[in-house]
């Protein structure tokens, strides 16, 4: 097995968000972090990274799934926030909300669990949860 983890900017990104994974042709697991303030943050995606897609593995839910998935979901969202019929006042919750939190998304137990241990590293690394929230937020 070769992981490969690395900060990136976030206009590199595949899609819109602060932590990605996939597999290379060769089987390479690259995630790919956002760069942000404090290397703590980075730390905490990529971690949060890892454990998902070590789930997503075991459960044999595939990249492809989570790919069509979450890149649905941030065109979907975009489009509402571009929408100026959109209501203004439900506009927070498309850009607080991750594709993985969503009730239809194939690896939402998975997201879970990371985000679960990605809360219980932040406590160890006495990051506060909403100050790195607000920093993802703002990408």
């Amino acid at each position: 097995m070769k992981i490969v983890i690395e900060t990136i900017p976030h206009q590199d990104q595949r899609y819109p968000t602060c932590g990605d994974w996939f597999y290379g042709p060769d089987g390479t697991l690259h995630i790919k972090v956002t760069q942000l303030s404090d290397w703590r943050h980075e730390a905490l995606i990529a971690v949060h990274e890892l454990v998902e897609v070590l789930c997503c593995k075991h459960r044999g839910i595939s990249q492809e799934q989570v790919d069509a998935f979450d890149m649905a979901y941030e065109a979907k969202r975009d489009n509402k926030l571009k929408d100026p019929e959109y209501p203004e006042e439900a506009k927070w919750i498309l850009t607080a909300e991750e594709p993985g939190d969503h009730t239809d998304a194939p690896y939402r137990s998975e997201h879970c669990a990371a985000t679960g241990v990605e809360r219980m590293l932040a406590a160890l690394m006495e990051v506060p949860w909403s100050l790195y929230e607000n920093e993802i937020l703002a990408q």
